[in-house]
C-alpha cells in the first residue's frame, strides 16, 4: 500500500512530496519512504554505523508507529543508518527500548529523489493500526513534520489519532 504523507499545517513543504509504501508479512513491516522535489535542500545526517541511537528525531528521520493491545512501538530510521525502537505502555508513557534485530536501512539518492527502505520487526500483539511519519530538517534550519494524518495544532506523532493506517 502506498500513501502520501502530508506536512503539518505549521510546516512548509517547499516543493517536497513524501510517500511511503508499506507491506506487512507476519511480524515484519516493510517500509519504503520516497521523498521527491528539491531534496538537495534537506539536511541529511552524516553516515553512521548501523547502531541503535537515541534522539534521531532531532534531525531528518523516518518513523513508524505500531499499535499493540497494551500500547505501541515507535521506530526511528535515520538516513545515516542509525536506528531506534521504543515500546510504550500508553500515550507517551512507559518508554523503554524495544528489543529487535537491527534493521538493514538502505538509501538511494538521485537528483530530485531520496528513498529509504527498511524492514522492522513488529511486536507480538501488533493490532495493525499504524502511524507513518517523518521529520525533515532543511539546510535553512526549518523542520517539517510529516504524517499520514495530523490530529492537533502541534505536531504529535504519538497521538492515537495519527495511527490512521490499518495493516492486515
Amino acid at each position: 500500500m502506498r500513501l502520501p504523507l502530508i506536512p503539518h499545517p505549521t510546516s512548509r513543504a517547499d516543493g517536497l512530496a513524501l510517500e511511503v509504501e508499506t507491506r506487512r508479512a507476519g511480524d515484519v513491516l516493510s517500509l519504503e519512504y520516497t521523498l521527491t522535489g528539491p531534496v538537495e535542500t534537506v539536511l541529511w545526517p552524516q553516515g553512521a554505523a548501523r547502531t541503535r541511537s537515541d534522539d534521531l528525531w532531532r534531525a531528518t528521520c523516518f518513523e513508524a508507529f505500531a499499535a499493540t493491545a497494551d500500547g505501541y512501538v515507535e521506530y526511528n530510521l535515520s538516513p545515516s543508518g542509525a536506528w531506534a525502537a521504543y515500546r510504550f505502555n500508553g500515550y507517551r508513557q512507559g518508554m523503554r527500548p524495544f528489543d529487535m534485530a537491527a534493521p538493514f536501512i538502505v538509501t538511494r539518492r538521485a537528483p530530485g529523489l531520496f528513498v529509504l527502505t527498511a524492514d522492522v520487526a513488529l511486536p507480538a500483539g501488533a493490532t495493525g493500526a499504524t502511524g507513518l511519519t517523518a521529520v525533515i530538517q532543511r539546510m535553512d534550519g526549518s523542520v517539517g513534520y510529516w504524517a499520514s494524518s495530523h490530529s492537533s495544532d502541534k505536531p504529535d506523532f504519538h497521538h492515537p489519532d495519527t495511527f490512521a493506517l490499518e495493516l492486515k
